[in-house]
């Protein structure tokens, strides 16, 4: 956990307010604007995020690095890989 509050994202996304599909697509805009090896972090308030994101992150050949509860949100790390 401490390793992950360490990470400082290339690039964040808040998709606080949204709910499924919207964190996932936010996260699809995303990791499209971060280079290769570079971190994204996405903040969501759904609770689904925190099982869907990991799916589609391994789904699209990203890695997925973990989550860190935040105040009534969640914050959520990927490595773009490709």
């Amino acid at each position: 956990m401490s390793e992950l509050e360490n990470i400082v994202a290339d690039k964040m996304v808040d998709a606080r307010g949204t709910s499924c599909p919207g964190p996932i697509l936010e996260a699809k805009k995303g990791i499209a604007k971060v280079k290769v090896g570079e971190v994204l972090e996405i903040r969501a308030s759904d609770p689904g995020t925190k099982d869907d994101l990991p799916v589609w992150v391994k789904r699209v050949g990203h890695e997925f690095l973990g989550v860190l509860d935040g105040e009534g949100y969640w914050r959520l790390f990927i490595k773009r890989k490709k």
